[in-house]
């Protein structure tokens, strides 16, 4: 049989499990089981599998998403970063949009403790989103900063998504974790920019209120107070493995325990709080682990049917320049997230074009951080991202879907000038990754 039909029989049957609405880590399991009988050898190749999925879990680098996951689950259970946004919201004064920046400023910093773009969307929307329409903010500019500044979590390290994506791809998990730093900066940048201008050129979005002076001293105490410890937990996580002190699983151990003494010093931490945060923490872990056993089982089947080799010798084979492959593959890849999950397309891209990546000679490091632009490209873009419904979900009371969707357009649109700069600047985005060695 011909690589092309062997593919569109293993991807129809994979779109097909998916369309019955089964969790993803389902479909994969099924698939893999009838394609391990197909081309694998039955109950021989049944063993070799299994033994092949646990080794991949089984594995020393598996130990940031753990990490990572009971990390960003102590700080949002606790609560504690709301004491953030209120420093935060001291040192700004009437800037046009203030609340908007806010949003941003929060984002990063909650991005850069939770990893998780779910959690700080939910964190932002549910603090922000209801003083901003209490300030007369229109809804473009009280949901969409929300939703943008919640979802660079995806990018800015501890990213559990970036662990995944390094993990499939088989490269440098601390290269992918620091590279997503620029991107996510460049977007929080563009997203403050547009906040200004816009509340700048209609003033009627965002309209300005009066401020309370804070005195100076009061300022510098609630930073020493709020913002310090916050940065003492970050330097945890991303300064060390910048520094190439400690290993990603050493500094999501680290970063792990810097959370647990923050919130204990706050006075945070509860019996409730605890059953809360290690429930939450292991069945997020586990269906993590069940994912990436599919996904890397997909891959395998992939390549024993011999699709893989077929789709890279074919590529390579048509008569464009590398640079455009990847730009029609991104293209593609934005069109498939509008509709279903950044998982779902991470889970069956990443093992079906990493033969495809390194054949061209292409950065794998470069192609993850592509990925996860593109993954946070999904999770904003209407009409299925899952940070639309989450905005939903905390948003006030009369909030429709197609108000959010119009206040994500912008930001979806910015992302995409994002991702089209990493395209045309590979170097540019590998800088960061390549002074920590």
């Amino acid at each position: 049989m011909e690589w092309w039909m062997v593919f569109a029989i293993i991807m129809g049957l994979l779109f097909l499990l998916y369309s019955t609405g089964m969790p993803v880590a389902f479909c994969f399991l099924i698939l893999n089981i009838i394609g391990v009988i197909v081309f694998m050898g039955g109950e021989a190749g049944l063993n070799q599998f299994i033994l092949t999925l646990r080794g991949s879990v089984a594995s020393f680098v598996m130990l940031p998403l753990v990490f990572f996951t009971l990390m960003g689950e102590f700080l949002v259970q606790t609560g504690i970063a709301m004491n953030l946004i209120d420093t935060l919201d001291k040192w700004l004064g009437r800037l046009p949009g203030r609340l908007g920046l806010i949003s941003v400023a929060s984002g990063v910093i909650l991005a850069a403790l939770s990893g998780s773009s779910l959690a700080s969307t939910a964190i932002l929307g549910k603090s922000l989103t209801p003083e901003m329409e209490k300030r007369g903010y229109k809804r473009p500019m009280s949901l969409g900063p929300v939703m943008a500044a919640g979802n660079l979590a995806v990018l800015i390290p501890p990213s559990s998504v970036a662990v995944l994506l390094a993990a499939l791809a088989e490269t440098s998990i601390a290269d992918v974790l620091i590279g997503g730093t620029m991107p996510g900066l460049m977007m929080a940048a563009a997203y403050c920019i547009y906040i200004i201008v816009r509340c700048w050129l209609q003033p009627s979005i965002a309209p300005s209120y009066e401020v309370a002076p804070t005195p100076l001293a009061e300022k510098l105490v609630l930073t020493l107070k709020y913002v310090v410890p916050f940065g003492f937990v970050i330097f945890m996580v991303t300064g060390i493995i910048f520094l190439g002190v400690a290993t990603p699983s050493e500094a999501a151990a680290t970063g792990t325990v810097g959370s647990i003494v923050l919130a204990a010093c706050y006075g945070r931490i509860n019996k409730r709080v605890l059953i809360d945060v290690f429930r939450n923490s292991l069945r997020i872990s586990a269906m993590i682990m069940f994912l990436i056993t599919g996904a890397i089982g997909f891959g395998q089947i992939l390549g024993f049917s011999g699709a893989s080799a077929g789709l890279t010798e074919y590529v390579l084979g048509l008569p464009i320049p590398p640079v455009l492959i990847i730009v029609v593959l991104n293209i593609v890849l934005v069109v498939v997230g509008m509709f279903t999950s950044a998982m779902a397309v991470i889970l069956v891209v990443v093992p079906l074009f990493k033969p495809l990546i390194t054949a061209l000679g292409m950065s794998p490091v470069w192609f993850c951080l592509l990925m996860l632009v593109n993954s946070e490209i999904a999770a904003i873009s209407p009409p299925y991202g899952l940070v639309l419904f989450t905005m939903k979900a905390v948003a006030p009371k009369g909030t429709t879907m197609s108000e959010i969707y119009q206040a994500a357009y912008p930001f979806f649109i910015m992302n995409l000038v994002i991702l089209g700069v990493m395209i045309a600047f590979p170097k540019a985005m590998l800088w960061l990754p390549s002074i920590t060695h």
